[in-house]
């Protein structure tokens, strides 16, 4: 069973780039939610882990070791990031397995793209 939580709404319509206009105050505020969730170290380690990882995904427990944190710690982090819609969880079993969202992450890359002169 996977877990979603849906992209903010205006990730969802954010096809104009922040340089390319004002963005309205609930636009802003979720696209910023989103970027706070990258705003740790550990949580762009863990999400270039789990795009370098087999088949695109990871267990929580493949996770620890590489950031040296203890597995409560991680899930911290993965909660934060699939709040953010970065990834998707799946429990199997006692382990939960992650994947990334690419269409969260090319939503992020649109937004700042610059306008084309």
């Amino acid at each position: 069973m996977a877990l979603r939580t849906a992209l903010p709404l205006a990730m969802d319509a954010c096809c104009s780039p922040v340089t390319g206009g004002v963005l309205d105050e609930d636009a802003a505020a979720a696209l910023a939610r989103v970027f706070k969730a990258l705003g740790d170290p550990t949580r762009v380690r863990l999400v270039s882990l789990i795009a370098a990882s087999e088949g695109g995904e990871a267990c929580i427990c493949d996770l620890t070791e590489p950031v040296g944190l203890a597995q409560p710690t991680v899930s911290h982090h993965m909660r934060l990031l699939a709040e953010a819609g970065l990834v998707v969880r799946e429990q199997r079993g006692k382990w939960a397995y992650y994947r990334l969202v690419p269409e969260a992450l090319g939503a992020l890359s649109r937004a700042l793209a610059p306008v084309p002169a």
